[in-house]
Order: C-alpha cells, then structure tokens, then sequence
C-alpha cells in the first residue's frame, strides 16, 4: 500500500478542506514524498501533533464533538484510506528543522521577556541608547576641545600685561574654571538630552 496521498485525499481522509491542507504546506507542517507532488500521511499527522498550540485543544474538542453530533463520520466513505492520528515517529530529513511547540514558544516568550525588560529600563531611565550617547560624548569633547583651544586668544593681552607669577597664575586659573564651568553647563543639556 503506497504510504503517499494526493493532497485531496489527505485532507479528505482528516475531514479537513483542501485549503487547509495548503496552509498546512504554508506553513512547513505538510511533509511531501520525494517528487513533491504528494503527501506522507504519517509523517504530516506526527509533525502535527508536536507543533500544536496546545492552548487550543479545547477548542479542537469542541470541534470534534460537533462532528460527532452532527453525524460527520458516517459520510466518510470506507473506500477512502483513514490514516491513525497516533502515528510512530518519522525521521525528518532536509534542511530544515522541525521543533516542538512548546520549544519554539519558550523561546519566543524568553525574547519577549527580555525586550519587555530592557524597554522598562529605557523608561525608567535605567539604560540609555547607546549612539546617542557617544555622539553627545563626542560633541561635548569637540566643544571642550575648540573652547580651550580659544582661550589663549582671550587672554592673551591680558597676559602680556602681567609681569607678578602669582597674579599670571590666579588669572589663568580663574579665565579656565571659567570655560571649564561654560563648557559644562553647555556639554549637561546636550547630554540630558541624549539621555532621555
């Protein structure tokens, strides 16, 4: 007995609608035979099977109960091949890896817990982005830089003037905590700012 249907029968063997087989095949959950024309009946119900969302195995029992009641199984016909829901493992072979719900949803979680937190820091001012940052350590280097480089030409004149070491010095002292004072009211906006 070949182990291969036609897409049709497959889903007529499950009850399913043609399209949902196709979303099936959408998604990467339908395993087709080697020509690709048609599908591994067993291997597409085991790979089903570890890929459900169990959250919604209720509804499937709903669903299933209104087939039962509405008498659905007695139209399917006994020449059509009914395949086991409960089938042995299968072997997958390819490129492609096939994971378990439960596996592909803990990761997922795990990552959305993990951007939750770092938004809830950035909120709570806890961590920054990290470009804005350095660009404002970088205009506030180059505003350091080019006012110190200025002050020379400030005070130059005054310094010519100055004849007494101890008067040189408290200039000089006083003119660079003064820039220095400028610089870092002017650099703490830009930073603030890059900050929030």
């Amino acid at each position: 007995m070949d182990p291969y249907l036609s897409k049709k029968a497959f889903a007529d063997s499950q009850g399913w609608s043609p399209s949902y087989v196709t979303k099936l095949l959408k998604t990467g959950r339908l395993i087709l035979s080697p020509d690709g024309k048609k599908v591994d009946g067993a291997a597409t119900l085991v790979l089903i099977g570890k890929t459900i969302d169990p959250a919604k195995e209720g509804v499937r029992q709903r669903h299933e109960q209104a087939r039962i009641q509405r008498d659905v199984y007695n139209e399917v016909h006994a020449d059509r091949p009914v395949l086991p829901v409960k089938a042995a493992a299968v072997p997958l072979s390819g490129e492609l890896m096939f994971t378990d719900f439960q596996e592909a949803r803990t990761s997922r979680e795990g990552y959305l817990a993990k951007l939750a937190k770092v938004e809830y820091e950035r909120v709570c001012q806890q961590t920054v982005d990290r470009q804005a940052v350095l660009d404002a350590a970088h205009r506030y280097g180059r505003l350091l830089r080019d006012t110190l480089l200025g002050v020379p030409k400030q005070i130059s004149s005054d310094l010519a003037a100055i004849t007494d070491p101890w008067a040189l010095e408290q200039l000089l002292t006083e003119r660079l905590r003064q820039t220095l004072e400028d610089v870092s009211k002017l650099g703490k906006d830009d930073m603030d700012r890059a900050m929030n």
